[in-house]
């Protein structure tokens, strides 16, 4: 039986699981895969950031857009990334915040794709 996430262990199992289908995916693997060299430290950030977004407790320190900006990313690989990310929430956890967790993906990638596709399209990034 799934249950809400309710805790950091809950925000471990969803980050890893995830991290894990990104890391064996075809499209955006390769992509984590380059732009990644530290993965422990990368799920580290992760578990603090969505600590701090669903469990309100503030743990995560940073700027999450900046390491996306120069990524060769589109709509295709956000389109894959929410697949993913909607996927894996769906296969751990349901409730409030499980919703709320797709939610803010989905606002995350439309926002990322936003600034990209703007930076990009005023040859602010090459």
């Amino acid at each position: 039986m799934k249950t809400d996430i309710q805790n950091l262990k809950d925000i471990k199992v969803l980050v890893d699981s995830f991290y894990g289908e990104v890391q064996r995916d075809t499209l955006i693997g390769g992509i984590f895969h380059g732009a990644i060299k530290d993965w422990p430290t990368h799920l580290q950030k992760m578990y603090t950031f969505w600590q701090t977004i669903l469990l309100r407790e503030h743990t995560y320190h940073g700027s999450p857009f900046p390491p996306h900006a120069k990524m060769p990313i589109d709509s295709t690989h956000f389109e894959r990334w929410l697949n993913l990310w909607r996927k894996t929430v769906d296969t751990h956890f349901e409730g409030k915040l499980a919703e709320e967790a797709k939610w803010r993906g989905e606002k995350m990638a439309e926002i990322f794709l936003s600034k990209i596709t703007y930076f990009k399209n005023e040859n602010k990034i090459k």
